[in-house]
């Protein structure tokens, strides 16, 4: 007869060996698990990369070069309320620093607090869309700098004459124009003044936890921003929000499915790119907006008539594609928008000294035309 001992010491073994077996089974489905997890990133990141890009370290163009101190210029006169015809309006008065380059309001104020038909959009990451403005009747934001000189519902000069003698009447701006454009015999010219502003704007870059999910870090977003992602390429958001930053490539109309202002409550629909080519085809039709940083710049759309980001988004997937989304789909893709909140450079939040100088009150003009 085998001796107790020795049994028990058998049936020791035989228990060990069990959970062993036990814990080597789970260690397979733990790696198994992780790896299959890695296959779900990889096939998302690969259907990221296939939509979007990373920012660019910035937006210079071979025909809009930056330089320090073209940049310098331009953020100075980018805060300089001065160069508006009342003296209260900047470029910084539409575009907050402490708002993400918006003014949080659903239509901006203009000089002689003149209210603006449409929203103010970001001015970060401005510079990579197609087209400026909601409506496209901008080229760029170096256009866009020039006509705001003498926009109707922001600066108000009369004429660009007005305009350039409002800087050239402070002192210290010639010599920074002299210097940074010397081949102009005119020196302050309305090309200089946007050229200077453009400058500063295409340096206005806020990556974000997304670009390092485009490199390839899939851990830079969390489970819930990335199965947001994917709930975002899936319902078709790719459609119009996608490249580098994530919008902003093309007109689309608003109101696929339905019309817009039954679901935003707008109290005046507003025709877009129609008022401007008078083409039938272009009625309700704007440019898609960027969704960069679009967390902190409510409200929302052209109107400034939605407040709430899980309410835009879900307006966007109703009135544009057909869609639907239930309250986990909206929390999904909200939290995807979240991570593609960047850093704000620090040219842009901290605010430059200007040439002293006061304001001619003398010389004020209230708006006399449309435009």
């Amino acid at each position: 007869m085998m001796k107790l001992h020795t049994l028990v010491a058998l049936a020791a073994g035989i228990a060990l060996t069990g959970v062993a077996f036990v814990l080597a089974i789970g260690a397979f489905d733990t790696n198994h698990a992780v790896a299959r997890a890695a296959d779900v990133d990889a096939d998302l990141l690969n259907d990221a990369r296939s939509n979007f890009k990373p920012l660019p370290k910035d937006m210079a163009t071979p025909e809009f070069p930056i330089t320090p101190s073209r940049v310098e210029l331009g953020r100075k006169l980018f805060f300089d309320p001065r160069i508006s015809v009342d003296g209260t309006v900047s470029c910084a008065r539409c575009h907050q620093p402490a708002l993400y380059g918006t003014d949080g309001l659903p239509k901006p104020r203009g000089a002689h607090d003149t209210l603006n038909p449409r929203n103010a959009p970001t001015i970060l990451n401005a510079a990579l869309q197609f087209k400026a403005h909601w409506r496209g009747d901008r080229e760029n934001v170096e256009d866009e700098a020039k006509q705001v000189l003498i926009g109707l519902f922001s600066f108000i000069n009369p004429d660009y004459a007005s305009a350039i003698a409002r800087i050239k009447a402070i002192p210290g701006y010639a010599d920074l124009f002299r210097k940074e454009f010397p081949g102009d015999p005119d020196l302050v010219t309305p090309d200089s003044w946007a050229k200077a502003i453009g400058a500063f704007e295409r340096t206005l870059v806020t990556p974000s936890r997304f670009d390092a999910f485009l490199a390839g870090d899939t851990r830079a977003l969390s489970p819930e921003e990335r199965t947001g992602l994917r709930k975002f390429i899936d319902t078709g958001c790719i459609g119009c929000h996608n490249g580098a930053d994530v919008g902003g490539g093309i007109f689309k109309k608003f109101g696929v499915v339905e019309d817009y202002w039954t679901a935003t409550r707008s109290q005046q629909p507003d025709k877009g790119r129609f008022d401007v080519t008078h083409d039938p085809q272009d009625t309700y039709v704007f440019k898609v907006p960027s969704l960069r940083n679009v967390a902190m710049t409510p409200p929302y759309f052209h109107d400034g008539s939605v407040r709430l980001l899980p309410e835009a988004v879900r307006i966007m997937a109703k009135v544009q594609l057909g869609r639907a989304l239930s309250d986990q789909d909206t929390a999904d893709i909200v939290a995807f928008l979240g991570s593609l909140t960047g850093k704000l450079p620090q040219g842009f939040v901290d605010a430059p000294i200007l040439p002293a100088s006061g304001f001619d009150v003398s010389k004020t003009e209230a708006p006399q035309r449309q435009r």
